[in-house]
């Protein structure tokens, strides 16, 4: 028995979880679990499926999957009492079998799921002995926190000891000085008897006794003038900040004259927060966002659509809350709407308003990123036309190089911007020859990617190409192929066509912020 990899995955091939047990990239595990969903079946609850290379033991957990890779020679019962353990692991430390709840206890499940199996081996463990182990708890290491903590109290203890020492030995010291100086100064300023007197009283006499209690009174005040003195302690301290901060900005200026590219590393702060996603300046603002989840075929044809969108409200002050928003759909009957609980159901359906239940309360103000979610909506198809952009990948090996020619195909309802498509090569000495690009290409070295980029497709460019040359390799290797693009359109072109006030009178300045962007776009 040999596990690959042990994973949890989405509906949709998105990985939440993966820990490798073999030696394999980035790339190979997450072409695996891409490829995933579109080998399943439905109507099992838990069995397996192969391919020519690994087969696949999966359960389902609620709205995920709780997935092995392993290979063909695997033991299908070991793997499937694996998975059974797993499978009972999984909710012992994530509170919620959602992508929250995975997402916020991965450490935990991956530390897990290395008590289970090690080096693709399954371990002779039950889960109250996993639990055990990642809890590590020992009698040692208790008792020897116990007397580090000891011997810290301790330590603390004779600093306080020692801190009261020295404020008695400064106090008696300051009386001491205190009372040599009066006596000196009454020596110096009484005349004959009457002096002594004048210090140990604070009157009478001759009127001597003043004098000398006045100069006390000004030497005592004088220990308390020192901070004055020290009060220069801080400009000192303050130029030699200034002096480092100047050899250093001197530093960062000689490096830039060379050619060198510094990047400052600057503690991020309120304003410039601000500025990098400055917020919305209208009374109310209404974001339209819609993300995709495709997975297309190397050899044509569409694995997965899946479109998930939002509608989101923010409003900056109170008295603007009381409205209701009505909007306009493209009435494509694949699209499948949902609003949130407290809005009127019937409203909606009936006259496309959304509105609260209660009329007399507002709409919550001052929410963080796009406000609330008032509606909801997802479609999913098998329909290739749907694609708002086909990648046709031709390699060819020829001796010792392979020519790749890759292509793509827009479609016309959508204009795309900033487009990106990475494609995996194997390790390369040399960056890849291209031949013939429409656009531009980097090769990230480090990660081994190719990246085809094109900042704006529409009309004038509705197909493309790019062709490049690497060392002879399998072609397998070139996938899966990722895709990035954001557009201004939108499936569902979901509108809003008017703010209707509650309460009567004018209605409130309102803008639109509409978006389609990809969350998972591959070619496997």
């Amino acid at each position: 028995m040999v596990v690959l990899a042990a994973s949890i995955i989405s509906k949709s091939g998105k990985a939440l979880v993966s820990r490798q047990f073999v030696d394999m990239s980035r790339i190979r595990i997450e072409g695996y679990l891409a490829a995933f969903p579109k080998l399943v079946g439905t109507g099992k609850q838990h069995t397996y499926v192969e391919t020519e290379n690994v087969r696949y033991v999966y359960q389902p957990i609620e709205s995920l999957f709780l997935l092995l890779v392993t290979n063909k020679q695997s033991n299908i019962l070991e793997d499937l009492d694996t998975l059974r353990l797993l499978s009972r692991l999984v909710p012992e430390y994530s509170y919620s079998l959602d992508e929250e709840g995975i997402g916020k206890s991965a450490f935990e499940i991956l530390f897990a799921f290395d008590e289970v199996i090690s080096l693709g081996h399954k371990e002779n463990v039950t889960v109250a002995q996993v639990k055990q182990y990642c809890e590590m708890e020992s009698h040692e290491e208790k008792l020897h926190k116990l007397v580090l903590q000891s011997k810290i109290n301790e330590t603390k203890e004779a600093m306080i000891r020692k801190a009261s020492e020295i404020d008695k030995s400064k106090i008696e010291k300051n009386r001491g000085e205190k009372g040599g100086f009066m006596s000196l100064q009454s020596m110096g300023s009484g005349t004959g008897f009457g002096s002594e007197t004048s210090i140990s009283s604070s009157g009478g006499g001759f009127g001597s006794g003043s004098g000398p209690v006045f100069e006390a009174e000004s030497f005592s005040s004088k220990p308390k003038g020192r901070p004055a003195a020290s009060a220069s302690a801080p400009p000192k301290g303050l130029g030699m900040q200034l002096g480092k901060t100047q050899k250093t900005n001197q530093f960062l200026e000689s490096l830039k004259a060379e050619g060198e590219v510094i990047v400052e590393d600057v503690r991020p702060s309120i304003g410039n927060s601000k500025a990098a996603a400055p917020p919305p300046s209208d009374p109310v603002t209404l974001t339209v966002e819609e993300k995709l989840n495709v997975t297309l075929k190397q050899d044509g044809g569409i694995g997965n659509f899946d479109l998930q969108g939002s509608l989101s409200l923010q409003i900056l002050n109170q008295d603007d809350g009381f409205i209701q928003v009505q909007i306009e759909t493209s009435g494509n009957p694949g699209i499948l709407f949902k609003t949130h609980p407290n809005i009127s159901k019937e409203l909606f359906s009936g006259e496309n308003i959304l509105g609260l239940k209660d009329p007399n309360r507002p709409f919550p103000t001052g929410q963080a990123g796009d406000g609330i979610s008032l509606l909801k909506w997802r479609m999913q198809s098998a329909d290739e036309s749907l694609v708002p952009l086909s990648i046709n990948c031709w390699p060819s090996v020829s001796g010792n190089e392979t020519y790749v020619n890759l292509e793509y195909e827009a479609s016309s309802v959508f204009d795309l911007h900033n487009v990106v498509i990475s494609m995996p090569l194997p390790a390369l000495r040399e960056a890849p020859r291209v031949q013939q690009i429409d656009g531009e290409w980097r090769y990230d070295s480090r990660k081994s990617v190719l990246e085809w980029s094109i900042v704006l497709i529409d009309n004038s460019n509705r197909s493309g190409s790019m062709e490049f040359v690497i060392p002879a390799v399998d072609t397998s290797e070139l996938f899966p192929i990722s895709v990035a693009f954001t557009s201004t359109s939108t499936f569902s072109n979901l509108k809003v066509a008017n703010i209707l006030p509650v309460r009567g009178g004018n209605p409130p300045k309102f803008s639109q912020r509409t978006s389609l962007s990809t969350e998972n776009y591959q070619v496997v």
